[in-house]
């Protein structure tokens, strides 16, 4: 026999203060083995199973609600392990007055690097023309705990970017092992980069001095010629020997820079195409990530990458990033077709329902896609109980199900929600066989099986579809960034106007289930144009009164479990206005079998008197 699980307890709660509807993250142990395990959660006495979310079995998101107590424990219950405990509390704070809100974007810290083709510093991200090795030599992480090098450099910071760089810091986190000779080649490796970056400038200019010295002695023999001569012929003489000079350093100086300026021209080039694809590569990235992702299924790293691409490129005026947002946007709209597909499916669990909707929400989906959920799912629900109707119908002739052997005088009696194979059979009367030596089979009739099914249907599909209504209501299908962009006022305001449709929603499907156990069990109380689609039944013979108590007892649970919902009174009147009908069906029914029975007496009384002076009935 295998252990019973141990209760759930509650460790920890974050935040563990707040005000109402705080969405809150419960850690503890034993907290369920699936959705369907967690039956209870209350915090501070509230109850906030209809919010609640079940992660794992230690982790549960849920939202707090409008509790009487300012500070309370935090009780998860469980199929498995029962109710359980908490040792820490959450404390309910008093909702202060909504402000203006200020959106802020975090941006990743830039570094300065010199640039020795400008002679001036430039900022670019640290990913780009950063050194993995600034020292040159091999990198040994050494044992020392991160909190005792923080304590040991407070303020400070072993990132050689940071403004507050400790040399110190970096030296043991990198290099605690490294030899003295290899700190010595680092410190040779240092001084050469420090050489490379000061003489970068310089380089230029040494390759045209040879030119320059050349000039400038021809021009001053030149001079000393003219004011040697002063004839008008040396002058002339010179001015051409300082014209030839001139072409010639000039050409000369052509030839040597025209091959190094191109290609200082084409290094620029490509040095800024690759500064570009690495500073914007989420972005070119973004569209084969997204389908990716969405295959993988998932759907919040596609919303959050969304998010980031529409802050920083979504009004961009460069045509390049105009051409990838697109591209991008084309994406996320065959996403979101694909979410709303899979929320508008049936069957599907309320959990995977609030995920789908929460997505589509953080999309910025057009449209209700809650409310489009809920429609899908009231009319899946009509369906299933038009489809039980008809299968039973078709299926009456001949294909009677069987009820299991039970003892008759026992006065056990199983519920008859879920339990159709172990209902009780029935006595029926005085015209069967009186001698019970051995347990009786009795054939459920068609209709009584059909009612066991249409109620367990209605049963097991309402609560799901109220508790969607509610989450609605709410506010709770949203997610935190909802809240921020107004999507969730948005959605309270919208479900406020449709209070009247979803009670409409509610009082079709009471309405159908009536008509169809009516129509099944009471077909003279439809009206002409309703035989047809509620009735459709063969009425070989009329039910006999055990089976319509048994009819009764089965709406009356269905209607037990249909008001734990809370589902308002006026709703569910109908129904027990059925339950009425019934019970009067019942009464005359009985009174009529009754009747013919005492007439039939007669036929099985002899007269004979025996010695006692009674006869034989």
């Amino acid at each position: 026999m295998s252990r019973a699980r141990q209760p759930p307890l509650v460790t920890g709660i974050s935040p563990n203060e707040g005000i109402s509807w705080t969405k809150v993250t419960i850690r503890g142990e034993n907290l369920g083995t699936g959705p369907t395990d967690l039956i209870g959660l209350t915090i501070c006495g509230h109850n906030c199973l209809l919010t609640a979310e079940w992660m794992s079995a230690s982790k549960i998101v849920c939202r707090v609600g409008q509790a009487k107590n300012d500070k309370g424990d935090i009780i998860v219950t469980t199929k498995s392990g029962g109710k359980g405990t908490s040792t820490v509390c959450f404390k309910l704070l008093k909702p202060e007055k909504i402000g203006i809100l200020d959106q802020s974007a975090v941006w990743v810290d830039e570094m300065n690097y010199y640039d020795m083709r400008t002679d001036r510093n430039k900022g670019i991200p640290p990913l780009s023309l950063r050194p993995a090795n600034p020292l040159g030599i091999e990198i040994d992480k050494g044992r020392f705990p991160q909190k005792d090098l923080e304590a040991l450099f407070p303020g400070m910071s072993a990132d050689f970017t940071s403004e507050n760089f400790s040399a110190a810091w970096y030296l043991i986190e990198n290099h605690s092992t490294t030899s003295f000779d290899q700190l010595k080649m680092a410190v040779v490796n240092l001084k050469k980069q420090a050489n490379k970056k000061n003489e970068g400038s310089l380089a230029y200019v040494k390759g045209g001095l040879s030119t320059f010295f050349e000039a400038q002695d021809a021009l001053s023999a030149i001079h000393q010629k003219l004011e040697a001569d002063g004839t008008e012929k040396v002058e002339g003489s010179m001015t051409q020997k300082l014209e030839n000079v001139l072409n010639r350093a000039s050409n000369t100086a052509d030839t040597l820079f025209q091959e190094v300026l191109g290609r200082k021209d084409k290094a620029d080039s490509t040095r800024n195409a690759l500064n570009v694809l690495q500073r914007f590569k989420f972005l070119f990235n973004l569209p084969l990530n997204i389908e990716r992702n969405i295959q993988k299924g998932d759907y919040d790293v596609v919303i959050n990458d969304y998010e980031k691409a529409k802050s920083l490129f979504g009004k961009t005026e460069v045509q390049v990033f105009k051409k990838y947002y697109a591209e991008v946007e084309t994406r996320i709209e065959a996403l979101r077709e694909l979410l709303l597909d899979k929320l508008l499916e049936t069957p599907s669990t309320l959990h995977d329902q609030k995920r789908y909707i929460r997505y589509l929400s953080d999309l910025h989906a057009p449209g209700d896609p809650a409310w489009q959920c809920i429609g899908a799912q009231h009319q899946w629900i009509l369906q299933l109980m038009h489809n039980c109707k008809e299968s039973y119908v078709k299926e009456q002739k001949g294909k009677d199900i069987f009820f299991p052997m039970l003892d008759l005088d026992s006065d056990v009696r199983p519920s008859p929600i879920g339990h159709l194979s172990q209902t009780a059979s029935l006595k029926r009367g005085s015209s069967f066989q009186s001698g019970r030596d051995d347990a009786w089979r009795y054939k459920a009739p068609q209709q009584v099986v059909f009612v066991e099914k249409l109620t367990k249907l209605v049963v097991s599909q309402l609560p799901n579809f109220w508790k969607l209504w509610i989450s609605y209501v709410n506010g709770s299908l949203f997610s935190e960034t909802a809240e921020k962009s107004g999507q969730m006022e948005r959605s309270k305001k919208n479900a406020r106007q449709r209070q009247n449709d979803f009670k409409k929603m509610i009082q079709e499907v009471m309405h159908s289930l009536v008509k169809l156990i009516r129509g099944a069990l009471l077909p003279f109380s439809l009206r002409e144009g309703e035989s047809r689609q509620y009735g459709g039944w063969e009425m070989k013979s009329e039910l006999s009164g055990q089976w319509l108590t048994h009819v009764i007892q089965t709406v009356r649970l269905s209607s037990e479990s249909l008001t734990a919902l809370e589902i308002p009174n006026d709703m569910l009147q109908i129904i027990q206005d059925l339950i009425l009908d019934l019970r009067l069906r019942c009464i005359i029914v009985t009174l009529q079998h009754t009747a013919e029975d005492i007439k039939r007496l007669a036929e099985k009384e002899d007269w004979v008197v025996d010695n006692e002076g009674l006869t034989s009935l």
